[in-house]
């Protein structure tokens, strides 16, 4: 089960160094629920002991280094008022938004992460898993980060047009999201988060032009970004799942501990602009090679990748997305396997 001194890696990788080992994870919830087989999804994300529950026994099982404490997208964006709907094994997502005006944000409330909605549950969560696992795993709390949030609030497709239409009020969304992401990224750190997972989605480079993107949304997602590496120092986990190589060049300058790339990416093109200036992780495809390949084409595509990325540290590996749920139990087993195997140094 993960080993001692994985916090002290995942710290020298977060610093460009050459770790012990490769830490080995992989975004793994929604087959973890349905491999675990006791809860559906629903039921999972309301309870802050299931959540342990599940973590524990597939942490235990599968020896991931690390406890992925994401679940999904709504936890904090419930209390303010915007209507979300899950059931079963489909995770919640947004459909209820709010009207996108100055009145609305105004009368935003302050959501606390201590007693609002699920987010004590998921709190929870993680401090049960501290407790348990001491600084044997990175425990990984999560939000979005403040351009998705607005996504969120008032729907993708006003998110998107704000910035043609009206650029400050987007930026004051941004603003007031940033300053509960402060407060809620605090509380998941008290709790016993190592790392935060900033999940930015929405800002995908197929979504959105670079130079939007810059103008936009990097300062206020560097703004946040600063002050949890600097000021918490917390490791920052920064994902949008991105795979152009313009764009990793501009991010690279948010200063996130550690950047996800995602499964379409050229891992070697991006591995040689990021190496010894942005620690990565990845980008093992979760649907083509995990979910539908074999025990082989897997171990196969593991070498591949350790072999790109492992020299010169500053990475962890990874699967490049969430890991569908209907994963067979013997491939993830033949991928921790592999990985585990190429991860020495």
């Amino acid at each position: 089960m993960a080993y001692h001194g994985v916090i002290e890696d995942f710290q020298r990788i977060r610093e460009n160094k050459i770790p012990f080992r490769v830490p080995v994870v992989a975004c793994s919830e929604e087959f973890d629920v349905r491999w675990h087989g006791k809860y559906t999804y629903e039921e999972f994300c309301q309870d802050g002991d299931k959540m342990f529950e599940v973590f524990k026994s597939s942490i235990e099982k599968f020896d991931y280094d690390w406890a992925w404490v994401q679940i999904d997208d709504c936890f904090e964006i419930e209390p303010i008022g915007v209507k979300v709907k899950g059931e079963g094994n489909i995770l919640r997502a947004t459909y209820g938004y709010l009207e996108p005006t100055w009145v609305t944000l105004k009368a935003l409330p302050e959501p606390d992460p201590l007693k609002d909605g699920r987010m004590p549950e998921k709190l929870k969560a993680i401090r049960k898993l501290s407790e348990y696992f001491q600084d044997n795993i990175l425990i990984v709390g999560s939000c979005a980060a403040p351009f998705s949030a607005v996504g969120l609030t008032f729907g993708i497709d006003v998110s998107m047009t704000m910035m043609y239409t009206d650029p400050y009020f987007l930026h004051a969304v941004m603003d007031y999201w940033k300053e509960f992401y402060k407060r809620y990224i605090k509380a998941q750190m008290d709790a016993g988060a190592h790392a935060i997972w900033l999940g930015d989605c929405n800002a995908f480079s197929s979504m959105v032009p670079v130079s939007l993107y810059m103008e936009h949304i990097f300062p206020v997602t560097k703004e946040l970004i600063d002050f949890c590496e600097k000021e918490l120092n917390i490791i920052i986990w920064m994902h949008n799942s991105e795979t152009e190589i313009e764009y990793i060049k501009e991010q690279m300058n948010l200063g996130a501990g550690i950047m996800s790339i995602g499964p379409d990416g050229d891992i070697q093109r991006i591995r040689q602009l990021t190496i010894g200036k942005q620690p990565i992780s990845g980008n093992l495809d979760p649907i083509k090679v995990l979910m539908e390949g074999t025990q082989e084409s897997i171990s196969s595509d593991v070498e591949r990748i350790m072999k790109i990325c492992k020299p010169g540290g500053g990475f962890v590996f990874n699967t490049g997305e969430m890991n569908p749920r209907m994963v067979p139990e013997e491939n993830m087993n033949a991928y921790m396997s592999a990985a585990k195997r190429f991860s020495d140094y």
